[in-house]
């Protein structure tokens, strides 16, 4: 009979019981993996998982009809992105074509579109498949995950070592618990669902909220040919300059004007140094704001009152709007919304603001409640930009180790290892999770990171000959201790409703943003904490080195066995003084 330390086969026993595993070092044991979702993080997954893996199938599922998540969901009028498009791509791929400093939507889905054929993702994305259900499957170490064909109407069940999930935050239409919302006979449309097929020339247009959907939506239907709307306006909000404002100024251009000729977009095509000034300006610009979501700093109390100023101007003619519009929290407590013509909209002759609470729909329009008693606003069409259901599980089961489900794991709020993992749901990562928004700085370099932190898992998982990986429920703990003390100090705690928040809007912990600036996420996330995870083996031998192989390495068969002297691998230190490197004064180095 074997002895045992603590457990564990002793060494005698281990060598004469160990064979050595017939493979290289590389250990490029088949996986599977599934993502859910091709927008953003599902697009720059499916570049670099076939990029960096080998020996691993990929299949991305999406269930609408074309890529791109939130921007192809949304085509509501007037969307655009309301930060500038050069810090709102990958990378990697820097659009030298955008037609505007803040693009359109359709132009960002075009752009989406562009990278993924370009890179070769579309190779792996399935459109029009619906993930239906996952299961975690504890025996065979895979999740079980059913999914609808929405073309054929085929259900079938596919397995995966590792499942990612991919769909955002923002592509989840929230309609409102409003009574009565199904008995309205006219017509009912969510920024989200848009049909742009339905006419809303002349016709009595009720638009519910005043967040960012909104206050892109109503200058467009404000203009519109006999058009006359009712803007339901629930609280106070910021209507801000562009984000773009201060990056335009220093590099000496107009801000107002903010579409690119053709010079200008020739050079950006001729002239790499001269995209990549331009880009790093708006980078820089947005990174120095981070103060302002301090609360009490300098920079938050001047950013205030330069808001209120400006929003003071242009509603010198309509002060009753004051009080109404102007918030008394803090600029950043929600979502600050740079509102190029929205201010100027609802003073127009066929706008009225409403500021009555909703009592319930009718059939013909809402009824209101205030204080000479229920009013009601009469609609032909009905607008509900009222955002989406961030922040929460998926809209289909997750369900993990011994049943449980990730809505029922998430029910109070939503918590995480870094946004990217929860215990008890193995080799499930997620892009895009919870606390992992931004209020300012560039989401996309930070969601590039979540990206390639999943890579280096399913690299882990498959080199060391592991089963499963998930983290410590105790590490899981520490970040949401840390995420909550490091908000309690700054603007989004304030006092207003906020997708930020827990509990819908107004509970008190912060669900959506990650705790620090994107600098900081990036950082944290680009040398994995390995000893934060939980392993399973899926090696029966005991010996957690066996996947050391055979003595071989891949590079000596199939590869270049001389790699390392490559000038492109070698990482070459500056003669005298090392330690000046502008590398490595720029980005220090990390383990």
């Amino acid at each position: 009979m074997a002895t045992t330390t603590n457990g564990r086969m002793n060494g005698d026993d281990l060598k004469t019981k160990l064979t050595l595993k017939d493979s290289v070092v590389e250990n490029l044991r088949p996986l599977r993996v599934v993502v859910i979702g091709a927008g953003y993080s599902g697009i720059g997954a499916a570049i670099r998982i076939p990029e960096k893996l080998r020996n691993v199938e990929l299949v991305v599922y999406e269930k609408y009809e074309g890529i791109g998540g939130t921007w192809w969901v949304n085509t509501y009028p007037g969307i655009a992105c309301d930060i500038p498009s050069h810090s709102y791509q990958f990378s990697f791929a820097p659009n030298p074509n955008w037609s505007n400093l803040y693009a359109p939507g359709h132009e960002i889905q075009k752009y989406l579109q562009d990278v993924a054929e370009r890179f070769g993702a579309t190779r792996f994305i399935k459109l029009s498949h619906k993930v239906e259900e996952c299961v975690w499957d504890d025996e065979q170490k895979k999740w079980q995950i059913k999914v609808k064909n929405l073309a054929t109407g085929e259900v079938f069940t596919d397995a995966a070592d590792v499942l990612i999930t991919a769909r955002g935050q923002l592509s989840e239409p929230r309609w409102p618990d409003i009574l009565g919302i199904d008995k309205f006979e006219g017509k009912k449309m969510h920024s989200a669902a848009w049909d742009k097929s339905y006419d809303l020339r002349n016709k009595k247009i009720a638009v519910v909220g005043n967040g960012s959907s909104a206050i892109q939506i109503v200058p467009k239907l404000q203009a519109l040919e006999g058009a006359t709307l009712s803007c339901f306006i629930r609280s106070p909000t910021w209507i801000t300059s562009a984000f773009g404002d201060g990056a335009m100024k220093a590099l000496g251009l107009d801000p107002k004007v903010t579409e690119y000729t053709e010079e200008q977009k020739a050079i950006f095509r001729s002239d790499p140094s001269a995209l990549l000034k331009f880009r790093k300006a708006f980078e820089d610009f947005g990174t120095s704001l981070h103060n302002s979501t301090m609360a009490g700093h300098p920079m938050t109390i001047e950013g205030q009152a330069f808001f209120k100023a400006e929003m003071e101007s242009k509603l010198s003619a309509r002060p009753d709007l004051l009080a109404k519009i102007i918030p008394a929290f803090a600029p950043g407590c929600r979502r600050l919304t740079p509102g190029r013509g929205y201010l100027e909209a609802i003073q127009q002759p066929n706008v009225t603001t409403i500021h009555d609470p909703i009592s319930h729909i009718t059939p013909s329009g809402i009824a209101l409640v205030n204080a000479e008693g229920k009013k009601q606003i009469d609609a032909d069409v009905i607008v509900f930009a009222t955002g989406f259901q961030a922040c929460t599980s998926p809209p289909f089961p997750i369900i993990g180790r011994r049943g449980l489900t990730l809505a029922s794991r998430w029910s109070q709020h939503p918590d995480s290892y870094l946004g990217l993992a929860v215990d008890g749901f193995p080799n499930c990562l997620m892009l895009f999770g919870p606390n992992t928004a931004v209020g300012f700085g560039s989401l996309n370099r930070m969601l590039e990171a979540h990206v390639d932190y999943a890579v280096s898992a399913i690299r882990k998982l498959q080199k060391e000959d592991y089963a499963s990986m998930e983290p410590k429920p105790e590490r899981v703990r520490d970040f949401v201790a840390f995420v909550d003390v490091y908000f309690k100090n700054t603007v989004y705690l304030d006092k207003c409703k906020s997708w930020y928040r827990s509990e819908g809007g107004t509970g008190n912990r912060i669900v959506a943003l990650w705790p620090g600036s994107t600098q900081h996420a990036i950082e944290t996330l680009r040398s994995p904490r390995w000893e934060d995870w939980v392993y399973e083996s899926a090696d029966k031998s005991g010996n957690g080195l066996r996947w050391l192989g055979n003595g071989w390495s891949l590079t000596q068969t199939e590869g270049d066995p001389s790699w390392y002297l490559n000038r492109e691998e070698i990482d070459f230190p500056w003669e005298g003084k090392p330690e000046e490197n502008p590398k490595y004064k720029s980005k220090p180095w990390s383990h």
